[in-house]
């Protein structure tokens, strides 16, 4: 490989990291909703998924991603508390399934539209996040 071929192939990889570093930075920057539809959807994906997510929101907070964390924080504690009572258990998980899926399809879609019933109430409860 010649001198000339080394220093083209040298060129082209640092406008593709250059390229990358814009791409980045434009993915999760606060002001592009896109970045937080990312976060609003990792926080749906499981305990750990939404661990994941507070902790990208908390370091570029996003509108649409605080809105999701909160309102997933709310439908699990939701989901919880109605599964201690002993006997309306099983059917209790039903309530919070179908929240958790509709809140998906907002995040999905990158609306903010909270769940109905309680979802105004994640919000205040939880508007530290």
């Amino acid at each position: 490989m010649s001198e000339e071929e080394k220093k083209d192939i040298g060129d082209k990889a640092e406008e593709a990291a250059k390229d990358f570093q814009e791409d980045v930075k434009e993915a999760f920057d606060p002001k592009n909703p896109e970045s937080g539809k990312t976060v609003a959807i990792i926080a749906h994906l499981t305990i750990i998924g939404w661990i994941i997510a507070i902790i990208m929101n908390s370091s570029n907070k996003t509108e649409i991603g605080s809105f999701y964390v909160r309102q997933v924080l709310g439908i699990g504690l939701l989901g919880l508390v109605l599964g201690i009572i002993p006997v309306i258990n099983l059917i209790a998980w039903i309530f919070p399934f179908i929240l958790w899926i509709i809140s998906l399809i907002g995040a999905i879609n990158g609306t903010q539209k909270p769940v109905f019933l309680v979802g105004e109430h994640f919000q205040k409860w939880f508007k530290s996040l």
